[in-house]
């Protein structure tokens, strides 16, 4: 299969680095991360060390047509990302979005709903230099992999991405609303305070905590049973009385990881908080389930990208005051 991951970012490139397939296009509007992927390959560095030779274009320069597009941009990219991409997947072609949030009702309306799969990554990474990304985490490589639509294709997918690492193969709202329920969290608080999630989970547990117990009222009311994530129920473990104490122990191998909503704030660019954290609370009204706190915290971050709000520790006063 001819297949290309849109969007070598840090995510993007890690992801390509630990698929190792020749055949696996890295394409990115980056021009240096191109030449330096071009020339010296792709690496990942930190918790885990490889190195691959891939194939790395500008998209200006793709050809032809792709079996398989793992999409990976910034989701207030994909409308037209989408409408750019659409002359290259092939007619029975599949589109991967492994963005976080709920991406593929969007994707669903430009490509058709059974030609889109989600995948949803559980580890963290950040770009260090060009085609350099540091991961940070220590959790090995956990993927959860389902299809939004009929599924067809799903198992010639799955052998493909357990090049990756473990594959959970699952309800696709199940499998996002676990990884929204962490994101819409501490991705969201990590950026209003510029912790690390370990402190985060620490010292703010509580209001992690009531961020994440909104999403799960929200996806009970989506239908959802459990929240699988890297082999545990989210529902199980942080919606019972022992939360507060399970919350540290479980963030501990991602201690060293801010969000990346974070650096885009520090560099001065908007985030897509509206996509993550804001939708959760766009599927809370659709299923009529209010989201008051998660609300607040995205309204917080706009804050911040408008300068009327800084990014410190303080900040989650504002946020403690709302509950």
């Amino acid at each position: 299969m001819r297949m290309c991951i849109y969007g070598a970012g840090a995510m993007g490139i890690s992801l390509g680095v630990l698929l190792d397939e020749l055949s696996l296009d890295f394409i990115t509007h980056n021009a240096q991360s191109v030449a330096a992927m071009n020339e010296y390959g792709a690496r990942l560095v930190g918790t885990y060390n490889r190195a691959v030779r891939v194939k790395a274009l500008l998209p200006t320069d793709m050809t032809g047509s792709y079996d398989v597009i793992i999409l990976a941009v910034r989701q207030r990219e994909n409308h037209a990302a989408s409408l750019f991409l659409k002359p290259f997947l092939k007619d029975d072609g599949m589109l991967v979005t492994v963005q976080n949030g709920l991406p593929e009702a969007g994707l669903a309306a430009v490509f058709g709903k059974d030609r889109i799969y989600g995948c949803a990554l559980s580890w963290s990474a950040e770009q260090e230099a060009p085609g350099v990304v540091r991961v940070t985490s220590d959790t090995g490589f956990h993927l959860a992999l389902g299809a939004f639509g009929k599924g067809e294709r799903l198992q010639e997918l799955l052998p493909f991405f357990r090049r990756a690492g473990e594959v959970t193969v699952g309800d696709l709202a199940e499998l996002r609303f676990a990884k929204l329920a962490v994101n819409a969290s501490f991705s969201t608080l990590s950026a209003l305070s510029g912790l690390s999630f370990g402190k985060l989970a620490k010292k703010h547990k509580r209001l992690a905590l009531a961020l994440m117990r909104e999403v799960f009222s929200v996806a009970r009311a989506a239908g959802c049973r459990t929240l699988p994530l890297n082999g545990h129920d989210l529902f199980r473990v942080f919606g019972g009385k022992f939360a507060g104490l399970l919350l540290p122990v479980a963030m501990r191998r991602y201690s060293d990881t801010r969000s990346g909503m974070l650096r885009d704030l520090c560099a001065g660019k908007r985030c897509d908080v509206d996509f993550v954290a804001g939708a959760a609370v766009r599927a809370g009204q659709t299923f009529g389930v209010p989201t008051p706190l998660l609300e607040r915290a995205v309204a917080l971050v706009h804050d911040v990208e408008n300068g009327f709000a800084e990014i410190a520790p303080d900040t989650l006063r504002l946020l403690s005051a709302e509950q």
